[in-house]
């Protein structure tokens, strides 16, 4: 009984550790903080925004291109009204046009950080608004670039507002980032990585995990924001989220497999050997109205989303190195 209960003590032991260590690999802690840059977003700007793209008639999916189009211009203009360098980027898919909107700033030389998100909204047969898929990160990426266009940015960064990430094109050669990478891997031009912005504006008491063991590791109450990559993006995900959190975010980070989170357009940079994070509210695993008609604009929290804001400007000047 004794040698029974010693191997069952030292079985839990070693249980314990792997537990530790596989905590540790897939939470990547942090062990040094960083400084915020000092600047203010604006939670009316990306409430404006917000409103902006979903109450337009029909809506913005890919069965109405005249409307993505219209959001395309709106997304330019304010690009341009930062300061940027605009690109609009056309390309046919299905014998419609639809249209990425890119802006650069500083320097054009060097290794350029990409940050970008998709303006679609779900449709299949449906005109549904979207809020926080994809019309929250359309308005972090908005009220980046009016931050950007006031910073003094040494190195390259560009901004990508893509269209068709949604069905029917997901995960097709026709998705607006996989256009976009494309063209970036045609032009030569070197990738320092890419930060993907994917629902960043629903917060709840309630947090759902998607294996449940997820939970050991992981806060039981959604308010938090969500960074998320593979192994070989452990770097850029361990410097997003020391920035995010340096704004007061609340920011975890996970690794694993990029097999496991290529639901949206950073799977068109790691398919290029890039380098790519996503940052996330864990989408259906806390939003209730994914894909539904009950996206609406006011479901998501501003307050917060101006702070993942903030957080990536800070990641751009602080954290390239």
């Amino acid at each position: 009984m004794r040698s029974l209960l010693r191997i069952l003590i030292a079985s839990a032991l070693v249980i314990a550790v792997l537990f530790v260590i596989a905590a540790v690999l897939v939470r990547q802690p942090l062990y040094a903080r960083v400084k915020a840059v000092p600047a203010r977003a604006d939670a009316a700007r990306l409430r404006a925004h917000v409103d902006f793209l979903t109450t337009t008639t029909p809506a913005r999916n890919a069965d109405h291109p005249e409307r993505l189009l219209a959001a395309a211009q709106y997304i330019a203009g304010l690009f341009r009204e930062s300061g940027a360098v605009v690109e609009e980027q056309d390309y046919e898919a299905s014998g419609r046009t639809y249209r990425n909107v890119i802006g650069h700033y500083g320097p054009r030389n060097g290794q350029v950080l990409i940050i970008g998100a998709h303006y679609d909204a779900f449709g299949a047969g449906a005109d549904l608004p979207g809020a926080d898929d994809n019309a929250s990160g359309t308005a972090g990426l908005l009220e980046l670039a009016r931050l950007l266009g006031r910073a003094q940015i040494t190195k390259p960064v560009t901004l990508v507002a893509f269209s068709t990430e949604e069905p029917p094109f997901f995960a097709s050669e026709h998705m607006g980032s996989a256009v976009h990478a494309a063209s970036l891997a045609h032009s030569g031009r070197p990738v320092a990585g890419m930060i993907c912005l994917e629902m960043i504006g629903y917060y709840a008491d309630e947090q759902q995990w998607e294996p449940k063991l997820l939970s050991l590791l992981y806060p039981k109450h959604g308010d938090f924001i969500g960074v998320a990559g593979g192994w070989r993006d452990r770097k850029l995900a361990r410097q997003v989220k020391a920035a995010l959190n340096a704004a007061g975010a609340n920011a975890v980070s996970f690794t694993g497999p990029r097999s496991l989170l290529d639901a949206s357009d950073q799977r068109n940079y790691w398919a290029r050997g890039w380098p790519a994070v996503i940052i996330t509210d864990t989408a259906y695993l806390r939003n209730p109205n994914y894909h539904m008609a009950g996206d609406t604009a006011d479901t998501l929290d501003y307050t917060r989303m101006a702070r993942i804001v903030e957080g990536l400007l800070t990641a751009i000047v602080r954290l390239r190195d």
